[in-house]
């Protein structure tokens, strides 16, 4: 059984978290190791373990192997599509397949969404299970000039200005080359839940960058969505990239992602302006973790539901993965 353990006087809680992760757009920041996808749309599996924190509770994650390819010693993270392997799930047998499918014609996702049921209902308070689809932005303005300007000019100089007089990569855009990334993801998510019935996400969050507000919304805006359960995000601060001196990690105002995107959500304690970010300064790695964390167990401490979405980005995602064995693939 998946270990993930949380202390609590005087008792020990666990829960248990399965998370599958998707990114889109390009990457060089990332090795095959954490799950990344350079150039292509690419998918990464995670399991992780976690509970409800309280005053004086703690949680752990760890992950539960076994149901996705992304897991896989063997799988090679510069090939591997989550588009051509149904999310990466594995075409596996369940042990509850003898009495919820005995004659076969349950989808493999329907099959894996009553296993994790079925763990959830027999784990009873100390545990839960949650399945976590952990999106990248397409790739935005700042991505296009870092591939055009290089790297070393890129982090020197070019990052530090608003734009070049021809495109602004402040709080930076989707490039067409980024949206149609987010659209074949949303073409993606249509025919996964058509065919093979896919649970789709019971709650939505997102980053305050541009970027991932509008890939989120061009994920999964149009689909076929239960009504209980409607493409309705919640921004949250701590979900934002790296916070570094590169203007692309500056984000716009609370008035103006209510202005532009006004059926998302947004936190309660969001600023109006960005208090984080600081020309010439930069978040430490540890910082970063340290704030993902926070972010991590707000989520789990505060929803009970158990399919999650998150559109935020590439060293954020690595970041909430960090340290809980899991491949992301890039």
């Amino acid at each position: 059984m998946p270990p993930w353990h949380i202390i609590e006087d005087p008792r020990l809680r666990i829960v248990e978290f399965l998370i599958l992760c998707i990114t889109l757009g390009m990457l060089a920041m990332f090795s095959s190791a954490v799950f990344v996808a350079l150039t292509a749309i690419t998918s990464c599996v995670v399991d992780v373990v976690g509970a409800a924190p309280s005053q004086k509770s703690h949680i752990n994650y760890t992950t539960v192997t076994g149901y996705f390819l992304q897991d896989e010693a063997s799988t090679n993270a510069s090939t591997f599509s989550f588009m051509n392997n149904n999310f990466g799930l594995i075409n596996r047998i369940y042990d509850t397949d003898a009495t919820y499918d005995p004659n076969g014609q349950k989808t493999q996702w329907q099959r894996f969404e009553n296993q994790v049921f079925r763990f959830n209902r027999a784990s009873g308070r100390k545990v839960q299970y949650k399945v976590l689809f952990m999106g990248r932005h397409g790739e935005g303005y700042h991505n296009a000039a870092e591939s055009y300007y290089g790297t070393p000019a890129w982090n020197c100089y070019y990052s530090l200005l608003d734009g070049n007089g021809t495109v602004s990569w402040a709080d930076a855009r989707l490039t067409p080359k980024g949206i149609a990334q987010a659209l074949s993801v949303n073409a993606f998510w249509a025919s996964e839940i058509k065919n093979q019935k896919v649970p789709t996400p019971q709650s939505y969050y997102t980053s305050p960058l541009t970027r991932c507000l509008a890939t989120a919304n061009l994920t999964f805006s149009g689909l076929n969505l239960p009504s209980r359960h409607p493409f309705v995000p919640t921004v949250k601060e701590f979900f934002r990239e790296g916070i570094s001196g590169h203007t692309c990690d500056r984000r716009g105002s609370k008035s103006y992602i209510q202005s532009a995107f006004p059926s998302y959500k947004i936190e309660p304690g969001f600023t109006e302006t960005d208090q984080l970010w600081q020309a010439y300064h930069a978040e430490t790695q540890v910082d970063q973790d340290i704030r993902s964390r926070a972010v991590l167990d707000d989520v789990f401490s505060s929803d009970s539901e158990t399919y999650l979405s998150i559109t935020s980005h590439s060293g954020e995602i690595a970041s909430l993965l960090r340290g809980k064995d899991i491949l992301y693939l890039d």
